[in-house]
């Protein structure tokens, strides 16, 4: 055989069998699967309804209410979040995944990594579908918007702690807003959003405070779309159930495109850290 092809041969097998491009590609394939399945939920006959009596100016409203929720939590909120998970515990949980990984150099312990988000968000979901179901038996729709906003939040958080990532910053807050509003959208504008999210990771960045409270608007405003008929039934004493158990559809919905995004991130830092010590 040919001693180029021969060579060409054994570094594709070298290529093939490399975890990290293997997770790589199972990130992808999973990726394309977010994308697939959002685009195929469409708002139901149920909605179709609903939208004949639902008020006007709620969305507005709910807009409103989402955006100051985001606002008071990144101002003042994030201490009481942190009280419900070890942020210190978080962080070298990570470092002893890291350190894991480069010293095994295998599929799991890069899998650890994955596993480890899915299980900092499946409490929370939880948490959440209660909390959901209580406010909507009590019939509290709009006023159950904070606290949603903060399981989302506090769920990101954990994500992006579980693969390295400090949240603290204004343009990690600007990141996390653009996930959390891509994840809502569907079809062009949610490929248009996903490319952009792809491209923000890859490059160094910095918000302004005007931009950040621009993100803050839209997010709010895909929020108040995706949930403005859930709760307006929320509203509604028992029937509200229906509405409440929407925090839990939509905080999973959230947090599997937030995970995706994450591992996203940490798989092409590793690569370029790797691509960086090479030369």
């Amino acid at each position: 055989m040919d001693y180029n092809i021969s060579y060409q041969m054994r570094k594709w097998g070298q290529v093939m069998k490399n975890p990290w491009k293997k997770e790589w590609e199972y990130l992808q394939k999973k990726e394309e699967s977010f994308l697939r399945r959002r685009n195929k939920e469409g708002f139901s006959f149920f909605n179709d309804k609903l939208e004949q009596v639902v008020p006007p100016k709620l969305q507005h409203t709910l807009e409103m209410a989402f955006g100051k929720a985001f606002r008071l939590i990144f101002e003042k909120g994030n201490p009481v979040i942190e009280k419900s998970f070890s942020k210190e515990k978080r962080k070298s949980d990570y470092d002893i995944r890291s350190y894991a990984a480069s010293v095994k150099k295998n599929r799991a312990s890069l899998r650890a990594f994955r596993r480890s988000s899915s299980a900092a968000t499946a409490k929370n979901v939880a948490v959440s579908g209660v909390e959901g179901v209580g406010f909507g038996i009590l019939g509290i729709g709009i006023p159950d918007i904070p606290v949603f906003v903060g399981m989302i939040l506090k769920s990101v958080y954990e994500i992006a702690l579980t693969f390295g990532f400090p949240y603290e910053s204004r343009e990690e807050r600007y990141f996390i807003l653009c996930l959390i509003r891509a994840s809502l959208e569907r079809s062009k504008r949610l490929q248009n959003l996903d490319g952009q999210i792809n491209t923000l990771m890859t490059k160094h960045f910095t918000v302004t405070e005007e931009a950040l409270n621009q993100q803050i608007d839209a997010t709010a405003a895909a929020l108040s779309r995706e949930l403005l008929y859930l709760k307006f039934i929320q509203g509604i004493p028992i029937v509200g159930v229906v509405g409440g158990l929407s925090d839990v559809h939509y905080l999973h919905v959230i947090t599997d495109y937030a995970k995706l995004k994450y591992q996203r991130r940490f798989l092409y830092q590793r690569k370029q850290n790797a691509n960086t010590e090479q030369q």
